[in-house]
């Protein structure tokens, strides 16, 4: 994949230090500029209400760079060897603030494909503190509880390919980390994917906070079309209804925790980390213990133009015939 990056006007493009499976993409201040009156068109108000506007957003940053940049995203979440990338630039630039970032993260998204509506916001996006002191039901908001690797939509019927997350600001924070793992690098894998049980329909269920009111079945394990493994599991939400299903999940769990191919980013205010939701999993390490700790997140997760597209031919085709 490394050898076939595109050059981009704007941006510096290259292998993650972490993990040649990540690769990193820096917008220049100069292309950071370049951004400020196309996005300046459309207040967030406008992009929550109106759909289209969100491709024109779109639209407006792939003109900039020749449409090589929706080439070179979408190639990037649709390799099997990479499927994950980190959007940075120059968070001291005082014209990035949380308003562009939206924008942004609106902008990237929809060049990759079509967001799923987030039920714990009723948006297509979701923003959430994660502060010292918190009463909520899940991982998500606790501080000094380590979130375990998952993958994202395992409790809703909407297919989610794809997940982007965005650090928009953060106040005396330590710790934290950011924690990947992609699934071919799990050394268990093999193990896990061909036990029976991973292949079982799971319940997976919800709290009340994310306004879900339903529960969906589905297996740990799945093989696409060309054969590789994908994965569907969060720690938190399964409902084991057996022994042979719980162990199974704990030795899943131990495995992805106890995983020595984790990789840790310390990621900076005003990135972005975008990844294929079927094989990169993605958890955070505990925060050091401040009263005055507050970091907000933005997440928008969706899928493909091309299942989008499919989805409503075929819908077309039954109407019609």
């Amino acid at each position: 994949m490394q050898e076939n990056l595109i050059k981009i006007e704007g941006f510096e493009i290259s292998k993650n230090n972490k993990s040649n499976r990540i690769i990193d993409l820096y917008l220049k201040d100069e292309f950071i500029e370049k951004l400020i009156f196309p996005f300046k068109r459309f207040d967030i108000t406008a992009l929550e209400y109106k759909p289209f506007t969100r491709f024109t957003l779109a639209k407006n940053l792939d003109d900039l760079t020749q449409n090589k940049l929706s080439k070179l995203i979408n190639s990037i979440l649709k390799d099997r060897t990479t499927g994950c990338f980190i959007l940075k630039s120059n968070n001291q630039n005082k014209k990035i603030d949380d308003k562009f970032l939206v924008k942004l993260s609106t902008a990237i998204t929809h060049l990759i494909g079509i967001p799923n509506h987030d039920s714990m916001t009723g948006k297509y996006y979701a923003r959430f503190f994660v502060k010292h002191e918190d009463n909520s039901d899940s991982y998500l908001r606790k501080a000094y509880i380590n979130m375990d690797l998952h993958t994202d939509g395992t409790y809703v019927n909407e297919i989610t390919d794809w997940i982007l997350m965005t650090k928009i600001e953060e106040k005396n924070v330590k710790g934290g980390e950011t924690a990947l793992l992609h699934l071919d690098d799990l050394e268990n894998l093999k193990e896990l994917s061909e036990d029976p049980i991973g292949r079982q329909n799971f319940i997976w269920g919800s709290p009340k906070s994310k306004n879900v009111d339903y529960k969906v079945e589905h297996p740990v394990f799945v093989k696409d079309k060309n054969g590789n493994i994908n994965i569907s599991y969060i720690d938190q939400f399964p409902e084991p209804q057996n022994i042979d299903q719980g162990i199974f999940l704990q030795r899943l769990s131990d495995a992805l925790e106890e995983s020595d191919n984790k990789i840790i980013i310390e990621l900076p205010t005003g990135s972005s980390v975008v990844a294929n939701n079927h094989f990169w999993l993605h958890g955070r390490k505990p925060f050091k213990v401040n009263e005055n700790l507050s970091r907000e997140l933005l997440r928008i997760r969706g899928f493909f133009f091309k299942q989008s597209w499919l989805k409503n031919r075929l819908i077309v085709i039954f109407l019609y015939n």
